[in-house]
């Protein structure tokens, strides 16, 4: 036990400090580190390949979709930049200009991508000429950068992983309904592969994405009670077309503007996770996203037969993201550290556990530990496995519906946000004057117009006028 309090020592009770509890998880899993350039991390390698498995499963799933991966360039001449006037004035704030280059001033600053709406704009007017040539699917895995003002790592930083889907098609209809597939892509992804269960909707007109028809997300609850957006998908019409000039030659022969989407998930994601299943000893990582699945650790390796077992059970678990952890380390050292990293399993095996032909598995989320055969290790480990990754998506999804809570009038409204935290359910006229006003008394936004409307009332929360939409608020990160 002396070791194992000294490994999570660190680590502040997310009841005492979430921020704080947040930042020790990220440094003490060895997720990330700080760099000399403000606002930039390091993504280490336990902390990179939860990125990678997030990609290539996101990534899966787009290409069953038909999406191809390209590649454009990271520089944006600002002419190129001014042409789609709402667009740029979205992003001016947090824009970075390269203005030099081989020791000599450029005639032309160049954006440093904040998105790549204009670059792909430039590359389809020259690749879209006829119908023919429609639809244009593409997706690009890359960083962007952001000059944001206060930074925290995986949730905002200046540079950041994510990718980023831009598509063109002959009608609106189509456009919408590659807009909507999408999201569904990225709700399904949230909640089967990361455990996390989202609401879907569409962003009011103030917190669309700027230069968009309509915005749609996916809205998280973390442990704090606070929302998370954790991907978007935009239908952009045929605004950027008609800035950029993308036309095709219909069937009638007659020239028409195409119509577009764009739809992106960011490392935000990791951030997530962590907020979402993460406890005071640590990360929880979902199984079907944990770089290591199984931890083996041998007790007493020096005694015959142990370690010699212990790679025998990571041979016969080859279908899983196993190790063996070796080291000279104490048992309960090692324990500390696989609850640190998330590991979702471990398998304790040790001489007495040999003689009776067994071993001990553990589970990460509950911590129970359950008594094996070794000649049923294999298929016990994979329902294990499978078992945790329902479990932590229904557990989220219960701790999402106790945090969630129905405002009917201002006083009730504020009553909540006084006390409590998580998302409120509550009507609205649909005017940004009463969003904006709840937002600069109570510091909550909308976070979105859910699909599956509720008619709670027939009034607006704020205003009293009557109700449009039923709209999800919170507090955000």
């Amino acid at each position: 036990m002396a070791d194992n309090k000294k490994m999570v020592a660190a680590i502040t009770s997310m009841d005492e400090d979430f921020a704080q509890w947040y930042t020790d998880i990220v440094k003490k899993a060895e997720l990330i580190d700080y760099t000399s350039v403000k606002g930039c991390m390091v993504i280490k390698p336990e902390g990179y390949a939860i990125w990678e498995l997030i990609q290539k499963q996101l990534d899966d799933r787009f290409k069953e979709t038909g999406v191809k991966n390209v590649y454009l360039p990271m520089f944006i001449p600002e002419s190129l930049l001014q042409k789609e006037k709402d667009h740029v004035e979205g992003f001016a704030p947090e824009v970075a200009w390269v203005t030099y280059g081989g020791g000599q001033e450029l005639q032309e600053r160049l954006c440093v991508r904040p998105t790549s709406e204009t670059l792909f704009c430039d590359y389809y007017k020259n690749v879209v000429q006829s119908y023919r040539d429609l639809p244009q699917v593409c997706n690009q895995w890359c960083s962007v950068v952001r000059w944001e003002k206060e930074t925290r790592p995986f949730l905002r930083s200046r540079e950041f992983l994510w990718q980023e889907g831009h598509t063109a098609h002959a009608t609106a209809e189509d456009a919408e309904n590659r807009t909507i597939q999408m999201l569904n892509v990225y709700a399904d992804f949230a909640e089967n592969v990361l455990a996390i269960p989202v609401i879907k909707g569409q962003k009011t007109e103030k917190e669309k994405f700027a230069g968009a028809v309509a915005t749609y997300t996916i809205e998280a609850l973390m442990h704090d009670g606070k929302a998370l957006q954790s991907g978007t998908s935009h239908n952009f019409g045929d605004g950027f077309a008609k800035a950029f000039g993308i036309q095709y030659t219909d069937k009638d022969n007659t020239l028409k503007y195409v119509h577009q989407t764009s739809w992106g998930m960011t490392t935000r994601l990791i951030g997530a996770v962590i907020m979402v299943h993460g406890d005071n000893e640590g990360l929880v990582l979902p199984p079907r996203i944990a770089p290591t699945q199984i931890d083996i650790i041998p007790i007493q390796q020096k005694k015959e037969g142990v370690l010699d077992k212990a790679f025998e059970l990571k041979d016969r678990l080859s279908n899983f993201r196993v190790k063996v952890d070796d080291t000279d380390k104490s048992p309960g050292f090692k324990f500390a550290e696989q609850e640190m990293r998330g590991i979702p399993i471990r398998i304790e095996i040790g001489p007495k556990d040999l003689e009776a032909n067994k071993c001990v598995i553990c589970r990460r989320d509950t911590r129970e530990k359950i008594e094996v055969s070794l000649d049923e290790v294999e298929v016990k480990a994979g329902e294990i496995l499978e078992t945790m990754q329902k479990e932590m998506l229904e557990r989220a999804r219960t701790h999402r519906e106790n945090h969630t809570y129905v405002a009917h009038d201002m006083d009730e409204f504020r009553g909540i946000f006084a006390e409590k935290t998580g998302f409120v359910k509550a009507m609205w006229c649909g005017c940004q004057e009463c969003e904006d006003k709840i937002k600069e008394e109570l510091a909550v936004t909308s976070r979105c117009m859910p699909f599956e409307q509720e008619e709670i009332s027939d009034k607006c929360v704020c205003c009293g006028k009557p109700a449009k939409k039923m709209v999800y608020w919170g507090k955000a990160y």
